[in-house]
């Protein structure tokens, strides 16, 4: 079984270190860029962390320290939360960990009465996009250029809840 919690501040460096894994082996799946976040100090850590919505997961037989997964939920619209920064280590992969983090999102966007969840996919990302779909999410109609790397588009796909 996954456990996965909210990030709070003293999980600072366990956020850091998988979000900046992240970055690193995954770089045509974020729209924000290694060389851009290696930079930040504890505080930019820290606000990224009071605003809510950061979650980690892990495996049990894993430390406390050593996340599995990670993925952030935001609501600017009342009736949207966009689901962000999905990643979940290739050692942990196939193994229930993005079924959980997406679920926990879902849940946190139900809480806080959202009509729906939205996330952006690199068009190329066969496994992220399968994962999205096994979780109830569809293709909208929406796409745009991937922020970190405008070659490459992004599709858009949301689940009403």
């Amino acid at each position: 079984m996954v456990l996965v919690r909210e990030v709070t501040a003293g999980d600072w460096e366990a956020l850091r270190d998988i979000r900046l894994e992240a970055l690193r082996d995954a770089p045509e799946a974020f729209g924000s860029a290694f060389a851009r976040e290696v930079v930040f100090e504890e505080a930019d850590w820290q606000r990224r962390i009071a605003r809510g919505g950061s979650f980690l997961g892990y495996l049990p037989e894993a430390s406390a320290t050593e996340p599995a997964g990670l993925i952030g939920g935001f609501q600017e619209d009342p009736g949207v939360v966009e689901l962000v920064s999905m990643y979940v280590r290739p050692r942990a992969r196939g193994r229930g960990v993005g079924e959980a983090l997406i679920a926990t999102v879902i849940d946190w966007a139900t809480a806080r009465n959202a009509k729906s969840v939205h996330l952006w996919v690199t068009e190329t990302n066969k496994p992220a996009r399968l994962l999205y779909e096994r979780c109830g999410f569809t293709l909208t109609a929406e796409r745009q250029p991937l922020p970190s790397n405008p070659t490459l588009d992004e599709v858009a796909m949301s689940r009403s809840l």
